[in-house]
């Protein structure tokens, strides 16, 4: 993977730390710009070594405490002093709240002169093209599906960005969005009718005259390892990288600088030959037969693993197993189908498309196997192959060991300031866990702590008697031990959960309870709708209850009364059935050192301390975080993971949590009557 070479313009010098401490102080220009606004010394200690950074084009690891105020802390060095800047986000969600929040009102208060632009993924922009095949063949999946491809239709006649996001209307998992965005395979470039009105061209191009850009890290990693033309483009112009929710890198990195193909896709592309092969070549081949044993062998090859969910590694598949036949079966058709498509290709640009993406899935297939590739060797990386069969796809996977050479190798050559900046990036003030999964060794690493009382805002509760975390009944155990505490709470509850199949048994459970009892506590479940949703009915019903799993545990603010509880069932260890885990651990082992203290530990602190802080989001905001697992206790490393938690006063009886909120009711009364 190639570094990144090109010529840097130098960043303008002289930043002092008067000048910082003037401009985040009770008189600053922030002040008259954001009503709640008021000086935090963790904020500019952290905004002066942001500062400093950027001026010396070096990195920093910065982790920040809740409620630090951590995005003024790096856009206001960023706005005045960053140079070409890009910040990338966690999510979509977050990437808007910076675009048309954040940046806005720091730019404004500082006067500062600077062009910013919003990219995102193609997939988030409709495509002119894909709408117009979609409109005239009306290939539709539902009926609500037609009622949004006109609302769509409508929305571009309007629309300045073509981005999703604006289109409230239309859900954004809408399985019409597929229909009418294009990806990376299926667009036609500088080829394509409507070249000069494609929006996501336009987004790169304001992305490449702006002076801030802000993505996302998914978009980040994907252009950057595919070396696509968004950000692998603006990267090389770049002063300045912050990236926000920098915790979440590892996970994103290792997704995109690993490859994965599946069956879905193979037969995505089956559907796609089959409708353009009819469409412009019909008398050139017997289309239906030409996809019938592609589409087959596909199917057979997810028939290899009969059971609904399975994660195995290349070395746990027996080798009499059906899969590697089906496999080569499937290579082999594959290679049947693009013989044919090399006949047609000439005569439309969609089969030759088709026969772009057919090469590109073959070569894939092809190359899944070889596991000691040169590239491999060469970068001195290993890649752990894998498959993952869901109940009607398998995807192989090719996911590398540690995304540390190769991230390493995209921040080689012209110097540059690189910001990792999170809430939750070590355990107990020690970076180690994350610098060795970035490759940020030697890298200054510092820590904010969170302006909050958490002694006397907060208290953490461990029941006792609940059974191993293992054991059947486990999520009933949860559910008895917390209804005395969400009754004390009011509702006003997240339980976060650590698999889908304990939201679903608890969602039951609470649901029969709730009924039992006549408790009127509105009760929110994932996957009843979007996350967005569901967080705006719990804020609106004041005393909800909302059962998630891991699209909870982070990235979720709710401040004020209605959140107070915040349960976690068990301790969010890996799956051991993870085969990339299994695999990092053995090389760990192999270097003497234990996997479980060294990886899974220090991994499950940080993904813990994330579900602890959405309890506690401002100054005013009281609550009770409820850890339900017993080996926060029982065993030796539960010292490690409750000191590494915001500092709560402790408790292992219920009594004292309804004391607690009994307290909070009455001091609520006196300040009401104060008013």
């Amino acid at each position: 993977m190639s570094s990144i070479e090109d010529t840097v313009a130098p960043v303008p010098q002289g930043i002092h730390d008067a000048e910082v401490e003037q401009l985040f102080g009770a008189n600053g220009p922030l002040g008259g710009q954001v009503g709640s606004y008021r000086p935090r010394h963790a904020q500019t200690e952290m905004a002066k070594a942001i500062a400093d950074a950027i001026v010396g084009q070096r990195t920093l690891i910065a982790e920040a405490g809740t409620g630090t105020g951590k995005t003024f802390a790096y856009l206001v060095p960023a706005l005045l002093w960053g140079g070409k800047v890009i910040v990338s986000t966690g999510t979509k969600n977050l990437q808007d709240q910076l675009y048309l929040r954040d940046i806005p009102t720091v730019r404004k208060a500082l006067n500062a002169p600077v062009s910013v632009a919003l990219l995102k993924g193609r997939s988030n922009y409709v495509c002119h093209f894909h709408l117009e095949r979609t409109l005239q063949n009306g290939r539709m999946t539902s009926r609500d599906d037609v009622g949004y491809l006109r609302e769509i239709s409508r929305f571009m006649k309007t629309t300045s960005s073509g981005d999703k996001a604006e289109l409230s209307k239309v859900p954004e998992n809408a399985l019409i969005w597929n229909l009418v965005t294009s990806t990376r395979d299926t667009c036609f470039g500088a080829e394509c009718q409507y070249y000069q009105d494609c929006f996501v061209m336009k987004a790169r191009k304001e992305a490449q005259q702006a002076d801030v850009v802000v993505v996302n890290h998914h978009l980040f990693f994907a252009d950057v390892a595919l070396k696509d033309n968004g950000v692998a483009e603006l990267l090389p112009t770049a002063n300045t990288v912050i990236f926000d929710e920098a915790h979440q890198l590892p996970e994103t990195a290792t997704m995109f600088f690993g490859d994965t193909v599946s069956t879905s896709q193979v037969l995505e592309l089956c559907r796609d030959v089959l409708a353009e092969g009819l469409s412009h070549a019909r008398d050139g081949a017997d289309w239906p037969q030409v996809v019938a044993p592609v589409e087959r062998a596909a199917r057979d090859l997810r028939l290899a693993f009969p059971e609904d969910i399975v994660r195995l590694a290349l070395n746990q598949i027996a080798p009499s197993s059906v899969f590697f036949p089906a496999l080569e079966t499937l290579r082999e058709r594959m290679d049947e189908m693009i013989a044919i498509l090399e006949k047609q290709a000439e005569r439309a640009e969609t089969i030759e498309q088709c026969r772009t993406r057919a090469l590109e899935l073959s070569h894939q297939l092809d190359s899944w196997n070889g596991a000691e590739d040169k590239a491999a060797i060469s970068e001195g990386q290993t890649y752990v192959l894998w498959v993952e069969a869901f109940t009607s796809s398998l995807q192989l996977h090719r996911t590398p060991l540690s995304i540390a050479p190769i991230f390493n190798k995209q921040r080689e050559g012209v110097p540059r300031a690189w910001i990792f900046t999170s809430a939750t990036l070590a355990v107990k003030n020690d970076f180690h866990h994350y610098t060795s999964q970035m490759g940020l060794w030697d890298e200054r690493a510092m820590s904010w702590p969170s302006p909050f009382n958490y002694e006397e805002q907060g208290l953490l509760y461990v029941p006792t008697n609940l059974p191993q975390p293992n054991s059947f009944d486990y999520t009933d155990a949860v559910i008895d031990a917390a209804m005395p505490a969400i009754i004390a709470a009011g509702g006003r509850t997240f339980l976060l959960c650590t698999t889908i199949r304990a939201v679903n048994r608890a969602a039951e459970r609470l649901r029969d309870e709730f009924e039992k009892r006549q408790l009127p506590f509105p009760l929110m479940v994932q996957g009843d709708a979007g996350r967005t949703e569901l967080l705006d009915r719990f804020r609106a019903a004041g005393n909800g209850v909302l059962i998630g799993s891991q699209s909870f545990w982070e990235g979720v603010d709710v401040r004020g009364d209605a959140l107070s509880l915040v349960i976690i069932d068990k301790l969010p260890f890996s799956p051991p059935d993870d085969p990339v885990l299994a695999a990092r651990i053995a090389e760990l082992e192999k270097k003497g050192l234990n996997g479980f203290v060294h990886h899974q530990l220090p991994a499950a602190i940080i993904n813990l301390k994330q579900g602890a802080g959405r309890l506690i989001r401002d100054e005013t905001d009281r609550g009770v975080l409820m850890i339900c697992d017993p080996r926060l206790i029982s065993k030796g490393y539960g010292r490690r993971i409750w000191q590494s938690l915001p500092s709560f006063k402790r408790t292992r009886e219920i009594s004292a949590v309804e004391d607690f909120f009994a307290r909070r009711a009455v001091a609520q009364v006196v300040d009401a009557d104060g008013a």
